[in-house]
């Protein structure tokens, strides 16, 4: 940290969700931009000049070395993730990596060992169980009852679709990225589901496959002792329903899974709760405060965000792969 008692920070990737990042993290006054990785010089030169004062390196190793670094958002394409992580983090730096934080399982565990090893901080950066209304569906989650089941839905149709179908395969539908519906949309839908429930008894998956190798769409049903998930995810459709949770006393229905701000508990005797704070904060200032604030206290993963939370959420896509029929090239990697 630099004399203002700021962390200091280094992004990989120059895409839209690192910019999204550093807008919501520059809210925090603890947040300083001091680096920046990109495979050319010129795409990261173009980047900087948006921010002020800001080194650009074509070299992770390089950027992990850096003096002026104290942590490093991955912003990288899904297959990146894991040697990046497990690079910077040698070098003494806590890290906050896109979601999925890895391709697979093997890859998760290697994170997670590679953050206990060298004594930093390590969190998958899924921003919606941060953000305010997941701390309320927390809660308020006792007022319906035992829980019997949870439905999330998120279908979002893919403007690189339309390149998909026209021959032109991007990275959101490359296999060689560890990409896919399911890493890239259903992580939203499952990520809560292990923070409220926990590890599944069994995971049963289905999808549609596209000719690249990856899925466009699918669904999951996680089977626990008294409750079941059910998960719907998709990049080749929209959807517009709500998701929700139901018990034995009510349900609790939620606008987006992804992005919740709209909460409603509808109670079995036809009475409704309106129970959604405010959020006055961009989606993705929640998930980065709660990243400078466990480096500045020294804890070494969120209660949220855990690694065990981010473990389990990998061997069920792992698993839910497997049944549908997604390979990875990092998968055969040893």
């Amino acid at each position: 940290m630099n004399e203002n008692n700021q962390v200091r920070f280094g992004v990989i990737g120059t895409n839209w969700i690192t910019e999204a990042f550093i807008r919501a993290a520059s809210e925090i006054p603890e947040f300083k931009l001091t680096a920046v990785y990109s495979r050319t010089k010129k795409k990261g030169k173009e980047f900087a000049e948006k921010y002020n004062q800001v080194q650009v390196f074509t070299e992770v190793s390089e950027m992990a070395k850096s003096s002026d670094v104290d942590a490093v958002y991955i912003a990288s394409p899904n297959s990146f993730h894991s040697d990046q992580g497990c690079l910077v983090m040698e070098q003494g730096k806590h890290v906050i990596c896109e979601k999925p934080m890895a391709s697979n399982v093997r890859e998760m565990k290697k994170l997670i060992e590679s953050a206990q090893k060298n004594n930093v901080v390590l969190m998958e950066g899924i921003k919606s169980t941060h953000q305010p209304n997941f701390q309320i569906i927390i809660d308020h989650l006792h007022k319906v009852g035992t829980v019997r089941r949870y439905f999330s839905s998120y279908c979002q149709y893919s403007s690189r679709y339309d390149s998909y179908k026209e021959g032109v395969i991007l990275n959101a539908f490359d296999p060689a990225f560890s990409n896919g519906s399911l890493m890239d949309i259903g992580i939203y839908g499952i990520y809560p589901a292990i923070v409220l429930f926990g590890e599944p008894n069994q995971v049963s998956a289905t999808g549609v496959m596209l000719t690249s190798g990856v899925d466009g769409q699918g669904s999951l049903l996680l089977k626990y002792n008294e409750l079941e998930c059910v998960i719907m995810h998709s990049k080749i459709a929209n959807s517009f329903i709500p998701s929700e949770i139901q018990g034995e006393k009510g349900s609790m229905i939620i606008n987006n899974i992804h992005d919740p701000k709209d909460i409603l508990i509808r109670f079995n005797d036809g009475t409704e709760e309106q129970i959604q704070v405010p959020q006055e904060q961009l989606a993705m200032y929640y998930e980065a405060a709660e990243f400078i604030r466990l480096i500045k206290t020294g804890e070494s993963e969120s209660s949220i965000n855990s690694h065990k939370s981010s473990l389990i959420t990998a061997k069920v896509m792992e698993e839910a792969r497997k049944q549908v029929g997604v390979r990875f090239p990092a998968d055969h990697q040893s």
